[in-house]
């Protein structure tokens, strides 16, 4: 018995570890980690970044409004809306299960009631979608409005 919690405890460890986060770059679908951008007029976009941790999602959703700005031809991007959204999964929970075996010694069924403890806490995604207009020139002095180069020389180093 205490084997068997021991390797389902093991499991639960290694199901929960296989979250990871993925380097910056470009998202393979809507809901993976890394960055998707969605032109709405010829200036304005919405730059999205998902990450494992918030701070990731915001550090990288910047850095690539700003690549983007550079891309058409910007010196500073305004943040005119911004968006937060955090998705949770895995964690514990409970559960029903219903078995059966047949084999040289015989065969039975059986019923479990279980209780899943979250060894691994689960995983957590955050998603900053920030939209953005893009300008040239004198850059205003507002608290929303971001020097793409700057972005760039503080956030990638």
């Amino acid at each position: 018995m205490i084997r068997s919690l021991l390797i389902a405890g093991l499991l639960a460890s290694g199901a929960a570890a296989c979250t990871t986060a993925k380097p910056y770059g470009p998202a393979s679908s809507p809901s993976a980690q890394g960055y998707l951008v969605q032109p709405i007029e010829s200036n304005r976009f919405r730059v999205s970044y998902t990450a494992l941790s918030s701070d990731d999602a915001r550090r990288y959703a910047l850095r690539r409004a700003a690549e983007v700005t550079f891309e058409n031809g910007g010196q500073w991007f305004r943040v005119v809306r911004s968006t937060t959204d955090t998705e949770h999964s895995g964690g514990g929970g409970s559960s029903v299960s219903v078995g059966g075996s047949s084999g040289s010694y015989g065969s039975g069924v059986g019923v479990g009631v279980g209780i899943g403890f979250p060894v691994g806490g689960g995983s957590e995604k955050t998603t900053e979608s920030l939209e953005i207009v893009i300008g040239t020139g004198d850059k205003p002095d507002e608290p929303d409005v971001y020097d793409a180069s700057s972005v760039l020389a503080n956030i990638t180093g």
